[in-house]
């Protein structure tokens, strides 16, 4: 049986013998892409001074991003708020453009 929590005393452990061998750390991988802003993508446009549509290549995919940026110690680097879009997702949006851009006239 499985016990979570203190040990009460007295209890044997078959662990009680490697109890001087720490557990092995966690390390954490980093990326080159979040340690530069464009590494494996191509930056299509600028949207804004602080947005922009990039198309790159991640865990073996596609993707069109469209994301904000910040600045930090003087690098560009990639913020929270965007989407990046499958080429499916892709492909549907831009078929849908005639449909959005009319949407648009009718609303303004």
């Amino acid at each position: 049986m499985s016990y979570r929590g203190k040990r009460k005393d007295g209890e044997d452990h078959a662990s009680d013998e490697n109890d001087d061998h720490a557990p092995p750390k966690k390390s954490f991988k980093t990326t080159a892409a979040a340690n530069s802003d464009d590494t494996d993508g191509i930056v299509v446009c600028e949207i804004s001074k602080n947005r922009r549509v990039t198309v790159r290549n991640w865990q073996g995919k596609i993707w069109v991003d469209i994301r904000e940026f910040y600045v930090k110690d003087g690098k560009q680097m990639p913020g929270k708020k965007g989407i990046a879009l499958s080429l499916d997702q892709w492909n549907l949006l831009r078929d849908h453009v005639e449909e959005i851009d009319k949407a648009l006239a009718e609303n303004s």
